[in-house]
C-alpha cells in the first residue's frame, strides 16, 4: 500500500483516487480526481488490458492530470479527471460491469463526470447513464451529443487557422499544404473542412480502403504512412499515434507548423524545445484537440450544437494567447500552454474558493431533466 500512495504523490497533487470492485460484475476500475478548483472533474473512462494494477493506477493518474491542464487552458469550468477499467474491451464487456461502474461514479456525488474512451462506447456510457446523471458522451436518444469527433476535427481547424495566422500572418487556407496523419473520424472530419476552406491535401491512413475513399472523395494525395511526416508541406496534422515528435523524426521534418488532433504528440517535452529551436511553430495538443471536451460540456448544459460550434470557435482565441506567451517569455508553446492553464487554476481558482458556487448543481438539475 506504501508503494500505491507513493506513487499517487509522484504524479500530482491528486485530490481522491478510487478504486471499484464488483467482484459479480466482473468490475475493477480506478477513478482519479486529480483537481477540481474549477469546477467538477470531467474526463472518460478507457477500459483497456494493464497488465497490472500499478499500470492502470499509473495510466490514470497521468491522464487525470492532464485533464485539468486541458479544461483548464480551455476556458471551462470544469475540472481534471479520468477513469480506467481493467479488462479486454474486446471479450470483458458486459451490461452489469458498467452499471456497476455508474453505481461508483454516482456515489461521487457530481465531483467526478465521465464519458467514452479508449476501449468504450456511447453504448456503454448509456449502461453508466442508467445508474447516473454524471456521464457525457451518450447518444442523442437519451439527450446527449452522441459522437464528439466532428467537434473536436472543428476545434482543430480553429487552432489550424491561429496557427497559421500566427506564422503565416493569414486566416485563408486556400492554397495551403496541409499533411494529414491518420484517417479516422477526427483525421477525416478535419479533411472534409479543410476542403471546404481551399487547403491542398496529402494524407495517409494504414487502412488502404479508407485511403483510397479520401482520395476518390477529395482528390487528395495519398502517400505511405512511412512519408507523412516528412512532406514538404505548410501545416503537418498528426490525427493517429502519439509521440511521432521525437528523436528520429525532427531532423527529417520540412513543414512550418504542426497542428493536428492527436494525443501527446510529443515523445518527450525536450522535443518541444528543439522544434522551438527548429523554428517550427507547434500547437499544443491539448489545447487544440479539446473540441471534443467543449462538446460534451455544453452536454452538461443542456446540449445545443450551435453552442458547441461556438464554443470549439474558442481554440482559435486560446492558441493566440498562447503563442503571445511564448514569444513573450521566450519560452516553447507547450510550455505557454501549461503557463496559461496554470494562471487561471490559480486565479479563478482563488475566486472559486471566496465565493463557492454549486457549479456541479447546476449540471445536475439540467442533466436529470433531460434524462
Amino acid at each position: 500500500m506504501a508503494a500505491t500512495f507513493e506513487m499517487i504523490e509522484k504524479y500530482g497533487d491528486h485530490e481522491e483516487v478510487v478504486y471499484c470492485y464488483d467482484k459479480s460484475a466482473g468490475l475493477k476500475a480506478i477513478i482519479a480526481i486529480h483537481n477540481t478548483a474549477l469546477g467538477p472533474a470531467l474526463g472518460g473512462t478507457r477500459m483497456w488490458g494493464y497488465k497490472s494494477e500499478d499500470e492502470a493506477l499509473t495510466d490514470v493518474l497521468r491522464l487525470s492530470k492532464g485533464m485539468t491542464y486541458k479544461a483548464a487552458a480551455a476556458g471551462l469550468n470544469l475540472g481534471g479527471g479520468k477513469a480506467v477499467i481493467i479488462g479486454d474491451p474486446t471479450k470483458d464487456k458486459s451490461e452489469a460491469m458498467f452499471r456497476a461502474f455508474g453505481q461508483f461514479v454516482n456515489s461521487l456525488n457530481g465531483r467526478y463526470i465521465t464519458a467514452e474512451d479508449i476501449g468504450t462506447t456511447v453504448r456503454d456510457m448509456g449502461h453508466v447513464f442508467a445508474e447516473t446523471p454524471w456521464v457525457t458522451g451518450i447518444a442523442p436518444a437519451l439527450g446527449g451529443s452522441g459522437d464528439p469527433s466532428p467537434l473536436t476535427a472543428n476545434g482543430v481547424l480553429h487552432g489550424i487557422r491561429a496557427t497559421v495566422k500566427e506564422h503565416f500572418g493569414t486566416t485563408d487556407l486556400k492554397g495551403i499544404r496541409v499533411a494529414v496523419q491518420g484517417l479516422g473520424k477526427v483525421g477525416s472530419y478535419l479533411i472534409d473542412y479543410l476542403k471546404a476552406e481551399g487547403a491542398e491535401i496529402v494524407a495517409t491512413d494504414i487502412d488502404k480502403e479508407r485511403c483510397k475513399e479520401i482520395e476518390a472523395k477529395h482528390n487528395a494525395k495519398i502517400v505511405s504512412p512511412d512519408e507523412i511526416l516528412f512532406q514538404d508541406c505548410d501545416v503537418l496534422a498528426p490525427c493517429a499515434m502519439g509521440a511521432i515528435l521525437n528523436d528520429e523524426t525532427l531532423p527529417k521534418l520540412k513543414c512550418k507548423v504542426i497542428a493536428g488532433g492527436a494525443n501527446n504528440q510529443l515523445a518527450e517535452m525536450r522535443h518541444g524545445d528543439q522544434l522551438k529551436e527548429m523554428g517550427i511553430l507547434y500547437a499544443p495538443d491539448y489545447v487544440i484537440n479539446a473540441g471534443g471536451l467543449m462538446n460534451v460540456f455544453v452536454e452538461l448544459e443542456g446540449y445545443s450544437i450551435d453552442r458547441a460550434l461556438e464554443r470549439t470557435e474558442t481554440i482559435f482565441d486560446n492558441l493566440l494567447d498562447i503563442y503571445k506567451i511564448s514569444k513573450k517569455e521566450g519560452i516553447p508553446t507547450y510550455k505557454a500552454a501549461d503557463t496559461l492553464a496554470e494562471r487561471r487554476l490559480n486565479s479563478i481558482g482563488r475566486l472559486r474558493q471566496k465565493h463557492p458556487g454549486n457549479t456541479s448543481r447546476q449540471f445536475n438539475t439540467l442533466k436529470v431533466t433531460d434524462r
